[in-house]
Order: structure tokens, then C-alpha cells, then sequence
């Protein structure tokens, strides 16, 4: 009875060390659990521009006599090993604070540095967490792709392209030179269009001018490139008056407008053929922008040869034109009142207060009842009397 006491007794301590030594065992396992090195926090991605300088921390804890080194993940690459660079690349280089944050610098950024970066501590097994830099690239508009000036006929068809690359991808956007308004069909005008690819379908002249191919991707600096379009058509010709009446001895402007490209000839001539000479009375005179020009003709002191026709002449490779007007005699204005009343006067010999109708304010107003009845045979004999030269001289 007093053996199976002790048998029991000693089972009970057995069990009891068994307990004490797992307690052990595990209190140890904890503890070097809690003192083993480890990262704080997770590495947070970053994005910087080309030629620029990146920054990639790594913060650990209870790092002691352990190591903390950066690698390269898709070429598997050591860079830094602690504080010492291994890379042969100048551009790289490692700093720390107080051995918990260690800092993975690359200068002189490339779009080759773009991709997943490693911090590793060498424990046994290593720890690691990775990081992502993204090399972000302004935009740059391709000569390959991107149209050169263009020259259409009108009437025609035109596609305009722009070819752009950056990161991220460079978005396209269209805009005319000036403000100016796009012109995508009949009647419908925008001041800007997105897309690679700008389509004009039946070119006018109005379609003439600069167009801005500008791209943008959010990284400075936006670029653009100007394309010029230019549109061909045959002479057209407006004039404005073609009935011109001018007196004798007075001066007189004919104008005639011109639009056309290629930049035409034009030119003055008189209903025979004859160009019109420069000098002496008559100047020509060409008043021009972009595709549209005046073309205006000073006669000085008309004389009865300067009344006709005249043609206004334009010519290109495309086709020619011409307008005509016509400058025909006009009667002279009538004699001001006052110096006829006072030449009456002196005819009658009467001073201007001593004639039978009163008041000087009332002979005039009488006066000018009689000069508006005699107004139209006046002018009527004066137009019969330059008709007569004019045949005359013919």
C-alpha cells in the first residue's frame, strides 16, 4: 500500500517537470518571438518623372545585429547590403534613420528603373516585402505617325494624324491656331476635338490654317505640334458696286475682291483688253491676307476718256476670272442758295434789305421754292451737254 503511494507520487512530479519544461519551452519560443527583427510597416509604392531622383523606405523593428539589403527583383540583383552600395551604378545609393528606416535612393531616373524593388532582412528564413517604382515619362509627339503640312484641293477629303508616347499614354487633343472653331460638317463647329486621328470631309477654304495636335498625360511638360493645312482653289471674284457715277475733275476708287490660292495674278484692264498701266492718274492697289486680297484702282481728276468699263482680272493654276463695273458721268451738285440769292441781288442791283419781298430769312425761303422747280431742267441740260462732248470727242 505505502509502494503504490510513492508510485503515484512520483507520476505526479513527473507530470509536474513536464508541465514546467513546456512551460519553459514555449515562454522561450514567445519571447524570441517577440524580439526577432521584422518590418513595420509595408513598403509604399512610388512614382516619379524621368530624370528625377526616387525614394523607397523600408522601416524595420528590433533589427540588432541583423542586416537589411535592397534587391532588384526581376534581375535578382543586389543593390545595397547595410550601408554599403553594391550596385555598380552610380545612380544608386542607400542612407538610414537611427536603423529602422532604410531608404533606397535612385537619381538620375531611367524608364529601365520602372518595376518591383525587395527589402530583405537576413534572418533565418529571410524576410522580405516588396516595393513598386513607376517611372512616369512627359509626353513626346512622334515625327513617325504625326502629319507634316498639308495641301488639298477644296472639295476634298483630309485625315490629319498625331502620333504621342509617354507614361502613362499621352492623350490626343485637336485645336485650331487663335481660337478659332473646328469645322466637323455643315453647320456644326467645336473648339476642340480628342482622338489621334482629326477627318475633314469636303475641305472649304474656311478649313485653311494652322491646326494644334497637343498631347497631355498629366506630366508636365504638355507639347504640341503645328501642322498647317492649306487649301487650293480657283480665282472667285465680289464686287460691290458695279454701277460707279462720278463728275468730272473728281477722284474715284474702284474695288474688287479676290479669293484664291495658289496666290493669284489680278490685275485692272479697260473693256478693250488694255492693262491698266501703273502710274500717271491710275494706281492699282492690292491689299492682302491669307487667301483673300483687295484689289483697288485711284482714278485722279476724272476726265470724260476715264468713264467705261473696267475689268477686274484674276488668275491662278486653277482657273481664271473676271468682274466688270461700269463708271458712268454724273451732274455736279447744285449752287448753295446764299451766293445765288446774293448774285440775283446783284443783277437787280438791290442790297440784300431794300428788295420788295421783306426779310432776307423770307427771300431765301422764296427762293429756294423757285430754285426746286428749276432743279430738274438744270441737271437735265447739264447731263445733255456732257453727252454731247462725249460723242463729240468719240
Amino acid at each position: 500500500m505505502h509502494n503504490r503511494h510513492q508510485l503515484s507520487l512520483l507520476k505526479n512530479v513527473k507530470v509536474f517537470l513536464v508541465i514546467l519544461v513546456l512551460d519553459w519551452l514555449l515562454a522561450s519560443s514567445t519571447d524570441a518571438t517577440v524580439h526577432e527583427p521584422g518590418f513595420s510597416s509595408p513598403i509604399a509604392n512610388v512614382t516619379a518623372p524621368l530624370g528625377r531622383e526616387a525614394v523607397l523606405a523600408c522601416t524595420v523593428h528590433n533589427l540588432s545585429t541583423y542586416k537589411v539589403a535592397w534587391l532588384r527583383v526581376d534581375t535578382q540583383t543586389i543593390l545595397t547590403i547595410h550601408d554599403h552600395v553594391i550596385s555598380r551604378s552610380r545612380r544608386v545609393g542607400v542612407t538610414h534613420s537611427d536603423h529602422r528606416t532604410w531608404f533606397l535612393h535612385i537619381r538620375e531616373l531611367r524608364e529601365t528603373d520602372r518595376g518591383w524593388y525587395m527589402c530583405q532582412i537576413n534572418t533565418d528564413p529571410m524576410k522580405s516585402q516588396l516595393g513598386y517604382l513607376d517611372v512616369v515619362v512627359p509626353p513626346d509627339i512622334l515625327d513617325r505617325g504625326t502629319s507634316t503640312d498639308q495641301t488639298v484641293r477644296e472639295g476634298a477629303s483630309v485625315s490629319l494624324t498625331c502620333a504621342a508616347k509617354g507614361s502613362p499614354q499621352p492623350q490626343i487633343t485637336w485645336r485650331r491656331e487663335h481660337g478659332k472653331l473646328i469645322t466637323i460638317s455643315d453647320g456644326i463647329q467645336v473648339a476642340s476635338l480628342e482622338g489621334a486621328v482629326l477627318n475633314i470631309s469636303r475641305v472649304s477654304r474656311q478649313h485653311a490654317g494652322a491646326y494644334l495636335c497637343i498631347a497631355s498625360n498629366g506630366v508636365p511638360p504638355t507639347v504640341s505640334k503645328r501642322i498647317i493645312l492649306t487649301v487650293e482653289f480657283p480665282p472667285v471674284i465680289t464686287i460691290r458696286n458695279q454701277l460707279v457715277g462720278a463728275t468730272l475733275g473728281s477722284d474715284l476708287v474702284l474695288e474688287c475682291e479676290t479669293e484664291a490660292y495658289p496666290k493669284p495674278v489680278s490685275y485692272w484692264s479697260r473693256e478693250t483688253g488694255e492693262i491698266v498701266p501703273v502710274g500717271g492718274g491710275l494706281e492699282p492697289q492690292k491689299m492682302e491676307s491669307s487667301f483673300r486680297s483687295m484689289l483697288r484702282l485711284a482714278i485722279r481728276r476724272i476726265t470724260t476718256s476715264d468713264y467705261g468699263a473696267y475689268k477686274c482680272v484674276s488668275k491662278n493654276s486653277l482657273g481664271d476670272t473676271e468682274g466688270s463695273i461700269k463708271v458712268y458721268p454724273m451732274s455736279p451738285p447744285v449752287l448753295e442758295n446764299n451766293n445765288v440769292v446774293q448774285r440775283l441781288n446783284v443783277i437787280a442791283d438791290k442790297s440784300s434789305e431794300s428788295t420788295p419781298f421783306g426779310t432776307q430769312d423770307f427771300r431765301l425761303q422764296d427762293y429756294n421754292r423757285a430754285v426746286s422747280k428749276g432743279r430738274y431742267c438744270y441737271g437735265f441740260l447739264y447731263s445733255l451737254v456732257i453727252l454731247i462732248k462725249i460723242a463729240s470727242r468719240g
